[in-house]
C-alpha cells in the first residue's frame, strides 16, 4: 500500500486520514474556502491596480513623447530665425545695453 512518512495509510484508517488532514492544514496546503476566496479577491484587486497603473504610465509616456517632439520643433524654429543686432551680446559685455530700461 501507499506509505506516508513510513506509515501504511490502509492500516491507520481514520486516524491516519485525520493526521494527514491536520498535517496539510499546519503546512498550509489545505486552507478553508473563505481564506482561498479572500486570497483570490486580493489577487484580483492587485491585478486591477497594476492594469490601471500601467495604463496611466502608457498615457504619461505618450504625452512626454509628444511634448518632446513639440520642443524639438520649437527649438528648430527658434534656431532658424535670424538674430537681430540687439540680441547679439559679446562675451565681454554680458549686459544688453541696446534696449532702454523700462519706464
Amino acid at each position: 500500500m501507499v506509505e506516508l512518512l513510513g506509515i501504511d495509510i490502509a492500516q491507520g484508517g481514520a486516524v491516519a486520514l485525520l493526521a494527514i488532514v491536520v498535517l496539510m492544514v499546519l503546512t498550509g496546503r489545505l486552507v478553508p474556502r473563505r481564506t482561498y476566496d479572500d486570497l483570490k479577491e486580493e489577487r484580483n484587486t492587485w491585478r486591477a491596480a497594476h492594469t490601471t497603473s500601467e495604463e496611466a504610465r502608457r498615457l504619461e509616456r505618450d504625452q512626454t513623447q509628444e511634448l518632446l517632439e513639440l520642443s524639438r520643433t520649437a527649438d528648430r524654429v527658434l534656431t532658424a530665425l535670424p538674430r537681430s543686432a540687439r540680441e547679439e551680446v559679446t562675451a565681454d559685455d554680458p549686459v544688453d545695453r541696446t534696449t532702454a530700461p523700462p519706464t
